[in-house]
């Protein structure tokens, strides 16, 4: 399992989260150093688990960031090469991995070998770098030549990719961000219309540089296996369930975004199970989620099902604080604010406080970000599932009503808590019972990790604010069969990023050993007792 198979990433569209000047100013060489700004969000990144940050596009354009000039060079209006590089090691350095939006399909009117055919006509050797250019006629932008603009838009003319000398350009570029700037990921713009032969040829260039590359597609409808494959790209934007999402609490139907799921990656044979799709409530593209969803009280619901589905979770910035924002008059400008991190604490703290610890739930139990989905209950405004991995089981409860709502159900856990709520659940005989507050989701666990601490003489509070806390490092813990430990280290899996704990027997054999934090914190036998206990 890779790295991405249990992120949380974070969406960001640079020159609108920088202010940046509509267009961009060629006649002279003036670099204004706007991105530097990320490196003030990094702790803001941190206390929300994100696992990567992927930037909207970053390279030299002429206006929106998706009409390219210059593969290799980050827009002047947010800095140069040199801080980007700057920016990419910091964002390593907290642990957090760094993903370029990549807009492969079209570029600007600007772009170097589209101007050599503005001024040399047939005499460049660009005339078969881009798509149906021929010399038999006007371009709508009054060329004296035509060429296919991207979706009819001629500012953006789209590439022909089955040239060899356009892939090469790219490639030599993608080659630049790995070597220089050490990217983990690509996003890959409009990649329905993408040549399938291209991403082939992408993927093994990007997988021979680093095994765990990230390579993700921007579909909107379609079967998405056809580009998500072994051949081809790891993920796709998930836009049949970024609908079902909020139109499923807006319509007050929860089988809409059930079906869905099932279908994609249900137990009995869902089609997309190989995949973990990319999910979103918005992005750069579509209206704010706080625009959208009728009833601001689901929200909260909102994300918790996004985190616990099936899939990699991802925030646009912004949203995690419930800020609104529409296309109005044909412009995507409402959608991609200029924002500051000090002026959000007058937005939705409580969305904000609820994502954190969605952040951390999810980051604590293996079974929501890679478990089998299975629905349990269902009714119109409530539904109830539970995602298994292995020997662990987590059960989600959602009531989108406005009255409070029961839930009754088998489990073979002894005990269960509700995670997000810390509140205990009753459990008879094997039957659990909930009690759903309106507008109410609950995670339920058998083992609360996230609430308490393991350790003694540290308070709770300090837990919720820092996992870490849990473990402490040259302290020795007792093994619920008997053997007595201590732990040397904690570290990060190198394919998943999950959190593992290093000790070694005391008194017994010269061997070390690594178990996830989240087991090692955990209950062990019948789910009664902890599985480490630190000793005084």
């Amino acid at each position: 399992m890779n790295w991405y198979d249990n992120a949380i990433i974070y969406h960001i569209y640079p020159l609108g989260f920088c202010g940046a000047p509509k267009f961009n100013d060629f006649s002279n060489n003036e670099v204004t150093y706007r991105l530097d700004k990320v490196l003030e969000w990094i702790p803001h990144l941190k206390e929300m688990n994100v696992d990567a940050v992927y930037f909207g596009p970053v390279f030299e354009s002429v206006e929106h960031g998706y009409d390219t000039v210059d593969y290799k060079k980050i827009d002047r209006r947010l800095g140069d090469n040199d801080s980007f590089k700057h920016i990419c090691d910091e964002l390593h350095k907290a642990g957090i991995r760094v993903i370029l939006d990549g807009v492969f399909n079209h570029v600007g009117r600007k772009f170097p070998q589209f101007v050599d055919i503005q001024e040399k006509m047939q005499g460049s050797g660009y005339c078969d770098w881009f798509q149906n250019l021929n010399f038999g006629g006007q371009s709508p932008c009054g060329d004296p030549f035509w060429y296919e603009g991207w979706n009819g838009h001629y500012n953006l003319v789209k590439l022909n990719l089955r040239n060899v000398g356009v892939c090469d350009h790219i490639i030599d570029a993608v080659n630049y961000w790995i070597e220089h700037f050490g990217i983990d990921g690509i996003r890959f713009d409009a990649a329905d219309c993408i040549d399938f032969n291209f991403f082939k040829r992408i993927r093994d260039f990007c997988k021979g540089k680093k095994r765990d590359f990230w390579l993700m597609g921007e579909i909107i409808h379609g079967d998405y296996n056809r580009w998500a494959n072994p051949e081809m790209l790891d993920s796709v934007t998930n836009y049949e369930c970024y609908k079902g999402i909020y139109s499923s609490h807006n319509d007050k139907n929860y089988y809409e975004i059930d079906y869905s799921i099932n279908r994609q990656s249900g137990a009995n044979g869902g089609i997309y199970r190989n995949i973990n799709l990319y999910n979103f409530v918005d992005n750069h593209d579509v209206n704010r989620l706080a625009s959208t969803v009728a009833n601001p009280a689901h929200l909260p619901l909102i994300y918790t099902l996004m985190y616990t589905m099936p899939g990699i979770p991802s925030i646009y910035y912004g949203s995690e604080y419930g800020i609104q924002g529409r296309k109005e008059n044909n412009s995507d400008d409402g959608l991609r604010p200029c924002l500051y991190l000090a002026d959000m604490e007058r937005e939705n703290m409580g969305l904000y406080r609820h994502i954190v610890k969605l952040g951390r739930i999810y980051r604590a139990y293996p079974a929501l970000r890679t478990g089998t989905y299975e629905r349990l209950q269902i009714t119109n405004q409530q539904i109830l599932f539970k995602k298994t991995l292995g020997e662990q089981t987590v059960y989600i409860a959602l009531n989108l009503a406005d009255y409070q709502y029961d839930f009754n159900f088998q489990t073979h856990l002894p005990a269960l808590v509700d995670v997000l709520s810390a509140n205990q659940i009753d459990v008879n005989n094997g039957n659990a019972h909930i009690h759903m507050p309106p507008f109410s989701a609950m995670i339920i666990v058998s083992d609360d990790i996230v609430n308490t601490v393991s350790t003694e003489n540290v308070p709770v509070e300090a837990a919720d604010n820092d996992v870490e806390t849990e473990v402490v490092i040259g302290a020795r813990y007792r093994h619920y069969k008997g053997g007595e430990y201590e732990v040397i280290a904690m570290a990060r899996h190198s394919e998943n990023n999950e959190e593992l704990v290093i000790y070694k027997r005391i008194g017994g054999e010269e061997l070390v050993w690594a178990r996830p934090k989240a087991i090692f914190c955990g209950k062990a036998g019948d789910g009664t007792v902890r599985r480490f206990v630190k000793l005084s």
